[in-house]
This record gives structure tokens, C-alpha cells and sequence, in this order.
């Protein structure tokens, strides 16, 4: 079996994006990888857990299950501190973490042995086009206004 990557509801207020679309999740699930996704996080953004299982995704029953074994979490904001108490340890989290301006959130991870990735800090350059988050949701954020 590949990877296993953890797809959790996002818990900041306000948040209606999912870290992963059912597209994704197909194309996760032909390279190889166990994409796990807790019940019901798609919700918000029009997502439904039966469209995530016709992609390839498994349904999580709970936080345990969602990240039990998880070698990669994908969210869109950074956790909370009950979520970051379930990551496991040597886990790879991939979010937007404000790092510079969320120094316990940093140090936490760290003492808690989890690897993370700030999208925001992938740098706006033409080969990293594809993972330039601020862009993306920029132009989101423009779209909803």
C-alpha cells in the first residue's frame, strides 16, 4: 500500500474550503496513495462523502481512524491544538501555517516531531506555478467577491 494521506474537516471559523477536491483525490488514488477523509469535509464547499468514495476515497470513522498511520495531513488551515495532539509523529502536514506570525504553532510541531510544509512559502516563481497558493486563492477570493 502507498501513503496514506489524512483529509480533515477544517475546524477555523468561518472556513468553507476543503484541503483536497474529489478530483484530487482521484488522481491521489491513481498514484498509488490511501486518501482518507473525514465525514462531512467537504461539506462546506459542496462536497458530499459519497462523491469522495466514487473518487477513490475512504470515509473516516473519527479523528483516530482519519489519522491513524498517516504519513501526510492535508489542510487548509493550520490545526488546532486538539487536531495537532492526533497527528502522528514523522506525519508531513500541509497547510497555509503563518509561521512567522505563529511561533508557538511552529514550536509545537516541533515537539511534536510532525514536518510541515507553509504553502504560502512556496515561492511565486513560474516552475512553482502550480503550488503558488496565494495566486490561487487570491483569485478565488476574487471570484466569491
Amino acid at each position: 500500500m502507498g501513503l496514506k494521506i489524512a483529509i480533515p474537516k477544517e475546524t477555523a471559523a468561518n472556513e468553507k474550503r476543503v484541503a483536497a477536491s474529489a478530483e484530487t483525490v482521484k488522481k491521489l488514488k491513481d498514484m498509488g496513495a490511501l486518501v482518507m477523509i473525514e465525514s462531512g469535509a467537504g461539506e462546506a464547499a459542496s462536497i458530499t462523502d459519497e462523491t469522495y468514495k466514487a473518487s477513490g476515497g475512504t470515509i473516516s470513522k473519527g479523528l483516530e481512524d482519519l489519522y491513524k498511520n498517516a504519513d501526510i495531513v492535508l489542510k487548509v488551515q493550520a490545526p488546532n491544538e486538539n487536531e495537532l495532539k492526533s497527528i502522528p509523529k514523522g506525519a508531513l502536514l500541509i497547510a497555509l501555517l503563518a509561521p512567522y506570525s505563529n511561533a508557538d504553532l511552529v514550536s509545537n510541531l516541533a515537539r511534536a516531531g510532525i514536518n510541515a510544509f507553509a504553502m504560502e512559502l512556496v515561492p511565486r516563481i513560474s516552475r512553482a506555478q502550480s503550488m503558488d497558493v496565494l495566486s490561487s486563492q487570491s483569485n478565488l477570493a476574487g471570484y466569491k467577491a
